[in-house]
C-alpha cells in the first residue's frame, strides 16, 4: 500500500493508502517523486469525473507532471543510476506497435498514461515506470523546473509540426500554462516575435515579462484588427490556438497570412465551427497535435540552455500533505495562477 492524491469521483479528493504496482521489472526503474504538476486534465477529472470516452469509474490516482530520483533500477537498465535526478515521461505504449515504428507512439491505440481512466497516476512518494520513458535532468534544472517538461513537450511538438522559419511571426491564442509555454517555445525555435491573447488581462501580464512576446489586450480591438496593424495587413505567419475555446475559431483565418498554418493544440470540450472557405480562399494549413512523441529531451535542453525560463510560470506551490488544497485552489481558475505544483515529502 501507498499514500496517494486519489479522485474517488468528481469533486471528492482524498489522500490515503491505495494498493499500486511495486515491483521494479527488469527495464524499470522505481523513482522517488520529489515534485508533481497541476494539470488542467488533472483539474478537469477532479471537477467533472470525465473527459470525452475517459471515464473515472473507480478510485483514481491523480498526477502526470513529475520530476524525481532514481532509487532502484532494473536488471537491463544501463543508461540511469541509483540518485540520477530525472522527469518522467508518463505515456508508456508499445514499442513494437505499428505506430511506434513509425514514431508515432503517441498514437500507440495501446497506450497508456498516467491519471487518464483506469491508470494511476504519480502523485503518491514512489513510481514505477520504464527506464527509456525517465530522462536525466542536468545539474542546472531543478525539479521543479523538469517537473515543467511535460507541458513544455507539448508545445515543442506543436512547433516542430510547423516549418518555422528565422523571423517568423506567431500568434498564440490562450494564455494558459500551455499558451505561455508555447510562446516562449516558438521564440526558441526561430520566431521574431510572438503575439498572445487572452480574455484575462493578468495572464497577459506575465506574458509582458518576456522578451519577444507581445500581449494582445483586448482594451486595444480585436487580435485580428491588432495583428493586421503590426504586420501591415499582411497577417502572421502561424497560429497557435492554445485555449481550446469555440470562441478562438471564430474570424482565426483573419489572424493569418495567405498560406500561413494553424497549429491546433488546445482540445474544445465540444465540437466547434470553423469557415472552411475562409481558411481555403488563403490555403491555410491546418496541423493537430496530441500530447508528444520523441521530443522530451528537446524541451529538456531548452531549460537547461536557458532559452526558456519557466520560474515565472510556477505561480503556487504546496505541499502533499495539502494536496487536496492544490487541487481545490487550481479548479477556481484565479487569473494570477499558471502552474501549481505539489512538493513530495522526502
Amino acid at each position: 500500500m501507498a499514500q496517494a492524491l486519489v479522485l474517488e469521483r468528481a469533486m471528492e479528493l482524498s489522500l490515503r493508502d491505495i494498493e499500486l504496482p511495486k515491483t521494479v521489472g527488469p527495464k524499470d526503474v522505481k523513482v522517488r517523486t520529489e515534485v508533481v504538476g497541476v494539470c488542467g486534465s488533472d483539474v478537469h477529472y477532479y471537477q467533472h469525473g470525465r473527459i470525452g470516452p475517459f471515464v473515472v469509474d473507480a478510485p483514481m490516482v491523480l498526477g502526470h507532471e513529475a520530476a524525481g530520483v532514481v532509487i532502484a533500477t532494473g536488471s537491463e537498465v544501463s543508461q540511469l543510476s541509483i540518485g540520477d535526478r530525472v522527469c518522467v515521461e508518463p505515456g508508456v505504449p508499445d514499442f513494437s506497435s505499428r505506430a511506434s515504428r513509425i514514431g508515432l507512439y503517441n498514437l500507440d491505440p495501446s497506450l497508456t498514461f498516467w491519471a487518464t481512466p483506469p491508470d494511476h497516476g504519480c502523485l503518491t512518494p514512489e513510481v514505477v515506470h520504464p527506464a527509456d520513458l525517465c530522462f536525466k535532468l542536468p545539474d542546472n534544472v531543478s525539479a521543479a523546473q523538469g517537473a515543467m517538461v511535460e507541458p513544455l513537450a507539448v508545445c515543442v511538438q506543436a512547433a516542430s509540426k510547423v516549418d518555422i522559419k528565422p523571423g517568423d511571426i506567431a500568434v498564440v491564442l490562450g494564455a494558459g500554462p500551455i499558451g505561455l509555454l508555447q510562446a516562449l517555445t516558438a521564440l526558441s525555435s526561430g520566431c521574431s516575435q510572438v503575439f498572445i491573447f487572452d480574455p484575462l488581462d493578468a495572464k497577459l501580464d506575465l506574458a509582458d515579462q518576456y522578451d519577444g512576446i507581445t500581449p494582445l489586450y483586448g482594451r486595444n480591438g480585436t487580435p485580428a484588427a491588432q495583428i493586421q496593424a503590426a504586420t501591415q495587413g499582411w497577417g502572421a505567419d502561424v497560429i497557435f490556438e492554445c485555449s481550446g475555446a469555440e470562441a478562438a475559431f471564430r474570424g482565426i483565418a483573419d489572424l493569418l497570412r495567405p498560406g500561413g498554418t494553424l497549429v491546433c493544440v488546445g482540445m474544445p470540450i465540444n465540437p466547434v465551427a470553423v469557415d472552411i472557405v475562409a481558411l481555403q480562399v488563403k490555403e491555410i494549413t491546418i496541423r493537430t497535435v496530441f500530447r508528444y512523441a520523441n521530443v522530451y529531451d528537446r524541451a529538456i535542453n531548452l531549460l537547461a540552455s536557458g532559452q526558456i525560463d519557466v520560474a515565472p510560470l510556477i505561480t503556487g506551490t504546496f505541499t502533499f500533505e495539502d494536496s487536496i488544497a492544490a487541487f481545490e485552489r487550481a479548479a477556481k481558475g484565479l487569473p494570477e495562477d499558471v502552474k501549481i505544483q505539489i512538493q513530495m515529502p522526502d
